[in-house]
């Protein structure tokens, strides 16, 4: 089966203009991405439309090539200027923009393209292969599986909280609360909108994001002189030595990859999540001697391998089951059906060279971004020593415009002034962003899972611990938030015992 689809892949892939559409693709999707609150959900929307005119394996390659670009090209502006391109490159700003700073943008740049290209190849190698078996693992996971997942994202903060653990659990808490404000469906009635319908969607996390890292990353550049990077740029030999940076780090790559793919497979979770947990994972095994959130490549490494790694592993439950993995895949089902492809059984049947073309699709996009990010995007880096007085007008406008581009609501650009403001404070008094950013993303997700899971078991917490799957998820939890409670409490009691002995 896997021989005779790949075969006619093939075929599909290397006649006519599909390679073209691919490359067209690629480019279109690293632009917008790059471009702060546009995202690959915005560009799919756009170009669907538009391939009405194609036939059906070239629609969705174009469609498929924009997603994959966008998902590389969102760490660009969140390693030159702070300002995540989209949300699945917000963990990317933690140590990428920390590395422009010290004048290393195009070692960051070169990581970026580097860790997004391997990370991703892993990922659709290993959904070539194993597709028919991980199909039936996406079917495992329910509404307590889900909520398991985000309260372990939740956790996390545990790690990722650098400096003061209570300013850490403070800044998620918060983010926790944000995360309540609209209309849930879940609960029925709308909560701390105010009586008005502005905030009955709640507040839109990506325009937080663009606030809280763009704006107030400005707003603490304008106390500055000259530009971001603050020694220059290094330009000799960074391009080769951000490539050696990532084959140093295997194990954190295809580790990061795979991550991204497994969450990227469950319904609902997508990127926004896997690059913050594969961030966290990443610190947590790390040796304890390196600072993460200082200019640490690992940290970009684990962001982009995981965001990348997440494209192949959305496609799994929305060519199995016709169940959109993220929102652009949302808009990539559309397409199917738009051009008479039914996703289920027939996907890996009747038509399984047209599944196979769109999965080496990304396997060459992948390269086509390496290449691309290499050799043209890591130029870019100049842009870090112009002037700041000439590029935080510029980057104040583009974020301001891309948050009213999100959803055509004023309210998104009074949510990203607001939150730059409070995001420059979060940084003045060493409050974890990181911290903060995983409670309003998660929050939603664990909220609504676990009204839908306490609905199931009739109120039971026993609904958490009955399935191995759900056992497995809560002993990590307790163990995460457990055990450095644990070391903090055997510390003193041993040296209290050496000291008496």
């Amino acid at each position: 089966m896997i021989g005779s689809g790949l075969t006619g892949a093939i075929n599909i892939l290397f006649t006519g203009s599909t390679l073209g559409w691919l490359l067209v693709g690629i480019l279109l999707g690293i632009v917008i991405g790059a471009i702060p609150g546009l995202g690959p959900n915005l560009g799919l929307a756009v170009v669907l439309p538009l391939t009405v005119r194609l036939n059906g394996p070239d629609a969705i390659i174009l469609l498929i090539s924009i997603y994959s670009g966008a998902m590389y090209g969102g760490s660009i502006a969140s390693i030159l200027i702070n300002t995540p391109g989209t949300a699945a490159a917000a963990a990317t700003t933690l140590d990428g923009y920390q590395m422009t700073r010290q004048g290393r943008a195009m070692d960051a740049l070169s990581i970026s393209a580097t860790a997004s290209a391997v990370g991703g190849l892993f990922a659709i190698v290993t959904l070539i292969l194993l597709t028919p078996y991980l199909t039936t693992l996406v079917l495992l996971f329910g509404s307590p599986e889900y909520f398991l997942i985000a309260l372990f994202g939740i956790a996390l903060i545990t790690v990722v909280a650098r400096g003061s653990l209570v300013k850490g659990l403070t800044a998620g808490a918060f983010g926790l609360l944000l995360s309540t404000i609209g209309f849930p469906i879940a609960v029925g009635q709308p909560r701390y909108t105010f009586d008005t319908m502005l905030l009955f969607d709640g507040l839109n996390f990506v325009a937080v994001l663009i606030g809280i890292f763009a704006i107030g990353e400005m707003i603490k550049l304008a106390g500055e002189r000259g530009g971001i990077a603050k020694d220059g740029v290094d330009m000799d030999g960074s391009v080769i030595s951000g490539v050696v940076d990532v084959f140093r780090a295997p194990i954190t790559t295809i580790k990061s990859g795979y991550i991204g793919m497994f969450i990227g497979a469950i319904p609902g979770s997508g990127a926004s999540i896997a690059n913050f947990v594969s961030y966290a994972e990443t610190v947590r095994s790390g040796s304890g001697d390196e600072e993460y959130g200082s200019g640490n490549h690992h940290g970009v490494i684990a962001s982009e391998a995981a965001n990348n790694g997440t494209v192949a592993g959305s496609l799994i439950p929305t060519f199995s089951f016709g169940i959109p993995g993220s929102g652009s895949t949302a808009i990539l089902l559309g397409g199917l059906m738009m051009h008479g492809l039914n996703p289920g059984p027939e996907l890996f049947t009747t038509n399984i060279d047209i599944t196979y073309s769109v999965f080496l699709s990304l396997l060459i996009g992948n390269i086509v971004i390496l290449a691309v990010g290499l050799f043209f995007i890591t130029k870019t880096s100049y842009v870090t020593v112009v002037n700041s007085n000439y590029l935080i007008p510029l980057v104040i406008v583009f974020s301001t415009l891309g948050s009213l581009g999100l959803r055509g609501n004023w309210l998104d650009v009074f949510t990203v002034l607001f939150f730059g403001v409070f995001g420059f404070f979060l940084m003045t008094y060493d409050y974890s962003i990181i911290a903060f950013v995983l409670g309003i993303i998660l929050g939603p997700i664990a909220e609504e899972n676990l009204i839908r899971s306490l609905q199931l078991s009739d109120g039971s917490l026993m609904i958490f611990v009955e399935e191995p799957i759900p056992l497995l998820l809560t002993l990590m939890t307790v163990a995460l938030v457990g055990l450095p409670l644990l070391k903090a409490i055997a510390s003193p009691i041993r040296r209290y015992v050496a000291s008496a002995r």
